[in-house]
């Protein structure tokens, strides 16, 4: 009877040494993955002018003549150019959900404006919070527009 017993503490034994060397191995896992997600962080964090419209209105001293990349429906009209958060902000006139922008006349030539007209773009400027636009009416301006495509 006692050799059953000494052999079920040695089973026991066995499993909780098997069971809790599997729990530090998961541990260990764990935190190489937080190690791993925060070098992903890191390298978004990189690239941190390409930002969402939303950023640009809820906190514009943050990125303030900071050179962004933003994706929105982009009109053009006589003082009405913007790049807006959605179609729908367009169309509502809800213009402090656009930014003004500004092209130079080099960029200007160099694409054609007018097909990018009530669209959706992918634009790269620098983002001025202070200069709003045609009688103040925007969020702020994109200026020195460096990128200008069609989003598909």
């Amino acid at each position: 009877m006692k050799k059953i017993t000494s052999m079920k503490n040695i089973y026991l034994l066995f499993f909780l040494s098997f069971f809790f060397m599997n729990c530090a191995q998961e541990k260990d896992s764990n935190i190489n993955n937080k190690n791993n997600d925060n070098e992903i962080f890191e390298i978004s964090k990189f690239d941190e002018y390409d930002i969402s419209m939303l950023r640009l209105i809820v906190t514009p001293e943050k990125y303030h003549n900071k050179t962004v990349q933003i994706i929105g429906y982009l009109n053009l009209e006589f003082e009405g150019n913007a790049i807006y958060f959605h179609k729908e902000d367009y169309e509502n006139g809800s213009s402090r959900n656009g930014m003004w922008v500004s092209f130079n006349d080099e960029f200007a030539k160099k694409k054609d404006l007018q097909k990018f007209t009530k669209k959706y773009v992918i634009i790269v400027g620098k983002f001025d919070m202070n200069t709003k636009g045609h009688m103040g009416m925007f969020g702020g301006s994109i200026k020195n527009i460096t990128r200008l495509d069609e989003w598909k």
